[in-house]
């Protein structure tokens, strides 16, 4: 089984309900099994700032799903929940959003997926929940740990505590 880490965000409607509910539908079919969650955190819209604040948190998981089936795994559970990508600016709002972080400490380069995912270095809404979960795994492109990555961010945008998942 790999072991994965997901990033899970919502800044629309029921935030903390879309999120809930993406976990529970990764379980579906027990092809991910969500082994621990990093605490929820309101955060600041990265890139597209002009939107409302989202929810975010990290699962880690254990998986039989390969990474391009994890992706559509993924992909599917963000359309059920109502994820609408067509005519919505590149990270814009959105309902629910499951991004894959990590897949055991894999590189990966395919057209439609890239491991580590190539902007989790810059996030500050991604590495805050890392740190709680593997604060000292080596990113596997950089070698750095999460927590120096989190340490070098130039501008890091505000990241809150808000509460648990509650899964």
């Amino acid at each position: 089984m790999a072991v994965v880490y997901l990033s899970l965000g919502s800044n629309i409607g029921d935030r903390v309900g879309y999120i809930q509910q993406a976990v529970k539908l990764l379980q579906v079919g027990g092809n991910v099994n969500p082994v621990r969650f990093s605490t929820l955190y309101e955060t600041e819209p990265w890139g597209n700032k002009h939107q409302e604040w989202f929810l975010n948190a990290v699962v880690e998981a254990k998986t039989i799903l390969s990474p391009v089936e994890l992706l559509h795994h993924c992909q599917d559970i963000e359309q059920k929940l109502g994820r609408v990508r067509e005519g919505v600016p590149h990270w814009g709002q959105r309902t629910v959003d499951i991004d894959i972080l990590l897949y055991n400490n894999d590189i990966i380069d395919l057209p439609e997926l890239t491991i580590p995912h190539k902007h989790m270095h810059k996030r500050a809404f991604v590495l805050v929940p890392l740190l709680e979960l593997i604060p000292l795994f080596k990113h596997p492109v950089t070698g750095k740990t999460m927590s120096e990555l989190h340490d070098e961010l130039a501008q890091p945008e505000d990241v809150f505590l808000y509460g648990t998942i509650g899964v």
